[in-house]
């Protein structure tokens, strides 16, 4: 028994009960290619229906039929970078290059990308005055980043000052006095 979401895909009914695997000839991919894209497709909510050969009957493309021209680079590229899912991370990779573009140079000079974490966006200042400058500009310049950048998933964005060094390391804090009580 297939499961549900694999129903199809490797296996072709004959005659009775009995059933074989389909073969590369049969579908035109081999089966670990198929049985891959389907638990793309199937585990990104979207799942992929079959999409039936317009070529010919016996599924072999003919010379100097439609679709055999060759692809710019760029839309082959385009087309990879949709199917692997990997457009919000490119649009977060070029916020990232194009930080002194999009916030100026005079700023750039005094901020610096930490990261892009759950959706959003940390910048270290050099001062206090700039963190609470930037903090001010926060829903302006979000609204920008979200027009200019819309594949990029970023909902929020942190300006940090520099602080007293910490001693937290990580997401958790545990009450109490701190590193205080072991010297003494």
């Amino acid at each position: 028994m297939c499961p549900k979401g694999f129903r199809g895909i490797g296996f072709k009914s004959t005659r009775g009960n009995s059933r074989k695997l389909k073969t590369v000839s049969d579908t035109g991919d081999s089966f670990p290619t198929s049985a891959y894209l389907r638990a793309k497709s199937v585990w990104r909510g979207r799942i992929q229906r079959r999409k039936r050969r317009r070529d010919g009957e016996d599924g072999l493309s003919k010379p100097f039929s439609s679709g055999r021209d060759p692809k710019a680079l760029g839309f082959v590229l385009e087309s990879v970078v949709v199917d692997m899912g990997w457009s919000s991370e490119l649009e977060q990779a070029r916020i990232i290059e194009e930080w002194p573009a999009f916030v100026g140079e005079a700023t750039a000079e005094h901020t610096q990308i930490i990261g892009i974490r759950d959706g959003v966006l940390e910048v270290q200042c050099d001062s206090t005055t700039w963190a609470t400058e930037l903090r001010r500009l926060r829903a302006e310049m979000l609204t920008r980043l979200l027009s200019e950048y819309p594949d990029s998933e970023i909902r929020d964005m942190r300006f940090r000052a520099p602080g007293a060094p910490s001693w937290r390391h990580g997401p958790r804090v545990v009450p109490g006095r701190g590193p205080r009580d072991t010297y003494g």
